[in-house]
C-alpha cells in the first residue's frame, strides 16, 4: 500500500440552512426581481425610529369637507333655478319693469251739423313710485318732503296731501296717482325740473320716481251752452252727468296697456317693450243744432234772469221725426270748470223737474173729447163764474159773468170750468169719464219715460184713476194734479204736430267708431194716439188762442205764419216744502199750423218779478225761438189763411 492516506467517502447528510450573504456580495436583479432594500443608516444608541403619519385620514376630511361644500352649492342652485325660479323671476320683473295704462282718446260730442260741442284734448296724469323715495334710494331722510315740496307749487296741491301719497301706509306700494289731467305745460315743467337734478353731480335726484301717463282732458269749446245735454266727465274719466254719462261706454273706448324697462326712473330703450294699443271711444252726433241751442239758451236766459225765477227751461222738437233741436236750462253751469258751478244747476231740469203743468194739458183734455165724439169744436158750453163740484168750488183765473163759449173757445180762454164741463162728457158717470181721460193722457206718454234713456229723468207722476181724489176728479183735466216733465210737455204737442202720431223724442243721430264708419241711432218708437182728423181740428182750436184777440197768447203771433199754441199757468209745488208756493207759467205750440215743422215749449219756475202769467212771459220767449228756428231751417211762410173758428156765440 502507498503511503498517501486513503481517500475519504463523503456521506450525505441534512442540507443547511443557506448562509447570509455578505453585504459586499449581491444579486443583481434581473428581470421580475424586487428591489433590494438599502439598510438603513446607523442609528444612535438609544434612539427610537421616527414614523410618519399616514395621509389618508387628513385627505378623507378634505375630500369630504369639499363634498358637503359643493353639495350646499347645488342644493342652492337647485332652489334658485328650479324650486324657486318663478318667484325671483318675478321679483326681477317686478323691479326692473313698470307698467302703465294707456288711456283710451274720448270720443267727442257734436251737433247735427258735427260742431264740435265736446272735445279731448292732450293731458297727463302725474304719477309716482313710493318705493323710489326711500332712504335706501336716496340716501337721504326726507325724500318724500323734498320732492314734495318742488311738486306742490307746479301741481298747486297742498305740499302735505303729496308727501302722504309719496310715504303710503303700504311700504310695498309701487304706484301712486298725484294728479289727473295735467296740461302738457305743467308736465314740461316737472321734466325739466327732473332732468336738472339727474344732472347734477354728487345728489340724489329727489324727482327720479315721478312719471307721468298720456291721457286726456275734456274741453268744451262753447262754455256753458247744452251743458245740461252734454253733462262732464269726473277725476276718473267718466261721465258724470248728461250725455257724457248715459254714453260713457262708447265714448270712453279701450284704454291700452304699455310695459318697459327702467333704471334710475328712466326707461331703458335697449331691453325692449311690450305695448296694448288703445282703442278710441266713437264721436256721438246729436239731433240738436248749436245755433237754435244758442238762441233758446239765450232767451230762457234773459228771462229768468228777468223774472228773478228759480229756474226755466225752453224745448225745440223736429214734429216730423221727434228730434230734439234745443233743450236749454238756465241757470246753467260750465263744465270746463266745475268748481265755480251751482250743484242745483248741475243737471238737465228739463228732464229732471216734474211739475203740474197746467192749461198747457187741456190740450190733452180736448183731444180725448174730439177723438171719443163727446163735442165738437162749435159744441156751445155755457161757463157759469162758479162751478161746484165734488168738495171744491172751481173758478177761472178771472172773475166773469157767464161765458158763452164753443169747444173751441174754451181751448182759447182757457177756461177750468169749461174744461171741468167738457170732460164729463166722456162717460155717463165721473168714474168712467176719469177712465176714458186716465187712458189718453198715458197714451199721450204721461207718467212715463220719454225713452230718451237720459240719467236722472224723471217719468212725472200720474195716479191710476181709480185713486184719483174727489178733488182730482176735475183738476186734472185742467192741468193739476198730476205731474211731468218739460220734454214730455213738448212731446204732447209734437203728436198733435204729427198728425196725431207720437215719436218717441231722441236726442243722438248715430255714432262714428274708430273706422270712421257711421251708425245712425235705431229709428224711434211711434205711437198712434189721436186720428190725424182729431189732431188737424185741434190744431186749428191752438190757432184760435194765437190768432183771435180774445185768446190768451197773442204774445206768441208769429208775422207770416200760422202759429198754434197754448198759454199755461199753474199753482206750483214749492220741491222744499212739498207745498204749493208761486207759479209755474208756460208756453207750447207749433208752426206752421197748417203745415207743422216744428214744435217749442217753454216753462219757468216761480217767477217773482213782473208778471207771472204763461201767455205774459213765456209767450214771447215762444215767439223768438220758434221765429228764429222758422229762419234757420230755412221753413217757408204760411200758405194757408187762419181757420178762424168761433169763441163765442150768442145764447
Amino acid at each position: 500500500m502507498s503511503d498517501r492516506e486513503p481517500t475519504r467517502r463523503r456521506v450525505p447528510g441534512p442540507a443547511k440552512p443557506p448562509r447570509p450573504r455578505s453585504a459586499a456580495v449581491r444579486r443583481q436583479p434581473g428581470p421580475g426581481a424586487r428591489p433590494v432594500r438599502r439598510p438603513s443608516g446607523a442609528r444612535p444608541p438609544g434612539q427610537r425610529p421616527i414614523r410618519l403619519g399616514s395621509p389618508r385620514p387628513r385627505l378623507r376630511m378634505v375630500s369630504l369637507t369639499l363634498t358637503l361644500v359643493l353639495l350646499a352649492f347645488v342644493v342652492r342652485l337647485l332652489q334658485v333655478q328650479a324650486v324657486d325660479a318663478g318667484a325671483y323671476a318675478a321679483r326681477a320683473e317686478q323691479n326692473r319693469y313698470v307698467a302703465h295704462t294707456l288711456a283710451a282718446e274720448r270720443g267727442g260730442i257734436t251737433d247735427r251739423d258735427g260742431v264740435a260741442l265736446a272735445i279731448s284734448e292732450d293731458a297727463y296724469d302725474i304719477t309716482a313710485d313710493p318705493t323710489m323715495f326711500g332712504k335706501k334710494q336716496l340716501k337721504i331722510d326726507d325724500g318724500p318732503e323734498q320732492a314734495a315740496a318742488l311738486l306742490a307749487p307746479i301741481l298747486g296741491q297742498d305740499q302735505a296731501a303729496i308727501v302722504k301719497k309719496l310715504r303710503p301706509a303700504n311700504k310695498n306700494s309701487r304706484y301712486t296717482r298725484l294728479a289727473t289731467r295735467q296740461t302738457p305745460q305743467v308736465w314740461k315743467q316737472i321734466r325739466d325740473l327732473k332732468n336738472a337734478l339727474a344732472k347734477k353731480a354728487g345728489t340724489g335726484n329727489v324727482l327720479a320716481g315721478v312719471f307721468a301717463d298720456p291721457s286726456s282732458q275734456r274741453v268744451y269749446p262753447n262754455g256753458d251752452l247744452a251743458a245740461g245735454i252734454l253733462g262732464w266727465v269726473n277725476t276718473d274719466g267718466r261721465g258724470g252727468g248728461g250725455i257724457e254719462q248715459e254714453l260713457n261706454k262708447q265714448l270712453s273706448g279701450k284704454d291700452g296697456k304699455i310695459r318697459y324697462a327702467q333704471s334710475g326712473g328712466r326707461e331703458v330703450p335697449t331691453a325692449g317693450s311690450a305695448e296694448t294699443p288703445a282703442v278710441p271711444g266713437s264721436d256721438v252726433e246729436l239731433t240738436i243744432d248749436r245755433d237754435i241751442q244758442w238762441a233758446a239758451q239765450n232767451a230762457i236766459t234773459e228771462q229768468v234772469q228777468k223774472s228773478r225765477a228759480d229756474r226755466g227751461y225752453v224745448i225745440v222738437q223736429d214734429t216730423r221725426t221727434g228730434q230734439i233741436l234745443a233743450m236749454a236750462n238756465a241757470p246753467g253751469f260750465d263744465a270746463n270748470d266745475l268748481s265755480k258751478a251751482d250743484g242745483a244747476a248741475m243737471g238737465n231740469a228739463a228732464l229732471q223737474d216734474a211739475y203740474e203743468p197746467g192749461s198747457t194739458a187741456k190740450v190733452m183734455s180736448m183731444a180725448a173729447v174730439l177723438e171719443e165724439n163727446a163735442a165738437t169744436p162749435l159744441t156751445h158750453v155755457v161757463v157759469p163764474n162758479r162751478l161746484h163740484r165734488g168738495d171744491r168750488l172751481f173758478s177761472d183765473d178771472v172773475d166773469h159773468g157767464t161765458w158763452y163759449l164753443t169747444l173751441n173757445g174754451v181751448l182759447a180762454k182757457s177756461s177750468n170750468i169749461g174744461t171741468i164741463l167738457a170732460t164729463g162728457q166722456l162717460g155717463k158717470t165721473q168714474a168712467e169719464a176719469n177712465k176714458v181721460l186716465y187712458s189718453y193722457l198715458r197714451k199721450f206718454g204721461i207718467g212715463s219715460y220719454t225713452g230718451l234713456g237720459f240719467p236722472g229723468e224723471t217719468p212725472g207722476i200720474l195716479a191710476p184713476f181709480q185713486k184719483w181724489s174727489t178733488s182730482q176728479q176735475y183738476t186734472i183735466p185742467f192741468g193739476q194734479g198730476f205731474s211731468l216733465n218739460a220734454m214730455q210737455a213738448a212731446s204732447v204737442y209734437s203728436t198733435i204736430a204729427n198728425g196725431g202720431v207720437r215719436i218717441q223724442p231722441s236726442l243722438v243721430r248715430g255714432t262714428k267708431g274708430a273706422d270712421g264708419r257711421f251708425t245712425p241711432a235705431p229709428k224711434p218708437k211711434q205711437t198712434r194716439v189721436v186720428s190725424e182728423k182729431t189732431a188737424r181740428t185741434l190744431a186749428q182750436m191752438l190757432e184760435s188762442v194765437v190768432d183771435d184777440e180774445q185768446g190768451t197768447g197773442i204774445k206768441a203771433r208769429i208775422p207770416g205764419y200760422n202759429v198754434a199754441g197754448k198759454t199755461g199757468t199753474a199753482n206750483r209745488v214749492d220741491p222744499a216744502t212739498g207745498k204749493y208756493r208761486g207759479y209755474t207759467s208756460s208756453f207750447a205750440g207749433f208752426a206752421p199750423a197748417d203745415n207743422p215743422r216744428i214744435t217749442v215749449y217753454c216753462a219757468i219756475q216761480n217767477a217773482t218779478s213782473g208778471n207771472y202769467y204763461g201767455g205774459q212771459i213765456c209767450g214771447p220767449i215762444y215767439k223768438q225761438v220758434m221765429e228764429f228756428a222758422l229762419k234757420t231751417l230755412q221753413v217757408p211762410p204760411t200758405g194757408a189763411p187762419a181757420a178762424n173758428l168761433p169763441v163765442d156765440y150768442k145764447p
